[in-house]
């Protein structure tokens, strides 16, 4: 994995995870069932948790929500199910966790927003309230600023100072201040009312790819809290996936970030752990985690006019995916596998010897057979119909030769 220098932080337990500068970036997620249905929010979390999401935030914003959430933890826990559970509050938060004490332990953490409690009016009790809730119950508090609902009086009170400067900042700077200000100034408070420092986790988001590299990156310079990353509203489809790496991958080659979310709009009755695929693969991406096989494929060109190698790719990709549930319970260090599916001559056999495993499959006109390689090295050549699954069993060979308890010398026989 790359040697990227981490910014130091504290270690803040959630639950079972460890958050922080010396432990991996943990991958977050968050549910968009109505919490009061038990079982729908225990379904989800469920699909989440298994496509490998680390930590799960529920929506916690009546009563019939938080009652719901000892149930919720309960159907989980029949089920094997252990990820911790964070919850979101907003306006009401200070109510619920008193009148429902069960969910305040029940919760790993609290997630607070400080343009949606009374901090920065008049009093902050609503806030102290939450503070004193987390730590009652020892639980750990993210102070998480949302540029959509950041506290409008101090927003107003530092844009009225710029306006009296001889030379005022633009409007966005001021913004992003403000922002800062209120994530610090909350931690602050949250301090003075008994939080331990190890206990909070800060977030500034935006929406703008620019503006979220701004922020965080003047925000990690000013505290040492481990900092939570995500675009508020990333957006549908390739935008929001495009959108959040653009604004994750430089703050995390900047060692900035230790809990990330990629905040999708699902297509309706989409797939909510699309999410927590787009945070892994940025992650193994920038090579800073590893979570599965990764498949290299061409994208196709006019030598490749047939599309049996993207269904191949496709397939394997497919497989890899179903298999890695039970690979990962048996084969300690799989994910770090790489393959190579390629469609002509030109890139295949290179690319090929790059990866563990690679397959050259034929363009067009050229001689219709499938140069296999191990590690850099032709193992077989496949031809007729069945490249598909003598491929896999070469896959799954590898797989049980080099990653399995008894593997030992991690070499494949060739067999053709």
């Amino acid at each position: 994995m790359a040697d990227i220098q981490r910014r130091k932080t504290p270690t803040v337990w959630i639950g079972q995870v460890r958050v922080g500068w010396e432990v991996p970036v943990v991958v977050q997620s968050m549910t968009n069932t109505d919490t009061a249905d038990v079982a729908a929010t225990v379904e989800q979390v469920a699909a989440l948790a298994l496509a490998g999401s680390e930590l799960v935030r529920v929506t916690v914003n009546n009563e019939d929500a938080a009652a719901a959430v000892p149930a919720i933890i309960e159907g989980l826990d029949k089920r094997g199910i252990r990820v911790p559970i964070i919850g979101d509050f907003h306006y009401n938060g200070h109510l619920l966790l008193k009148k429902f004490p069960e969910a305040a332990r029940g919760l790993a953490k609290y997630r607070i927003n400080p343009g949606n409690v009374s901090i920065g009016r008049k009093d902050d009790d609503n806030f102290r309230t939450m503070i004193e809730c987390a730590v009652e119950n020892h639980k750990p508090v993210r102070i998480g600023v949302n540029w959509g609902s950041l506290d409008q009086a101090l927003l107003t009170r530092m844009m009225d100072e710029n306006n009296k400067r001889p030379d005022p900042q633009p409007a966005r700077e001021v913004m992003i201040e403000a922002m800062i200000a209120s994530a610090l100034n909350s931690a602050s408070a949250a301090e003075r009312y008994g939080l331990g420092h190890d206990m909070i986790i800060l977030s500034a988001k935006v929406s703008g790819v620019r503006d979220l590299i701004d922020v965080y990156t003047r925000l990690a310079e000013r505290c040492d809290y481990p900092l939570h990353l995500g675009l508020t509203e990333a957006g549908m489809g390739s935008k929001g996936l495009i959108a959040s790496t653009a604004g994750l991958a430089p703050l995390l080659l900047a060692g900035i970030g230790d809990t990330i979310r990629v905040s999708l709009t699902p297509k309706p009755g989409g797939d909510r752990t699309e999410e927590v695929r787009a945070s892994q693969q940025i992650l193994q991406s920038l090579s800073i985690r590893s979570f599965m096989p990764q498949v290299t494929s061409c994208p196709g060109c006019g030598r490749t006019t047939s599309t049996y190698f993207q269904e191949l790719a496709e397939q394997i990709q497919g497989y890899l995916r179903a298999s890695m549930p039970e690979w990962r319970k048996k084969y300690a260090g799989v994910e770090e596998l790489k393959l190579a599916v390629m469609g002509c001559v030109v890139n295949g056999p290179g690319e090929s010897k790059h990866a563990n495993l690679g397959i050259s499959l034929p363009g067009t006109f050229e001689d219709p057979k499938a140069p296999v390689y191990v590690d850099g090295k032709l193992y077989t050549t496949l031809r007729g119909d069945s490249i598909v699954a003598e491929f896999k069993q070469i896959l799954d060979n590898y797989v049980e030769s080099h990653y399995g308890q008894r593997a030992t010398s991690g070499e494949l026989v060739e067999t053709r």
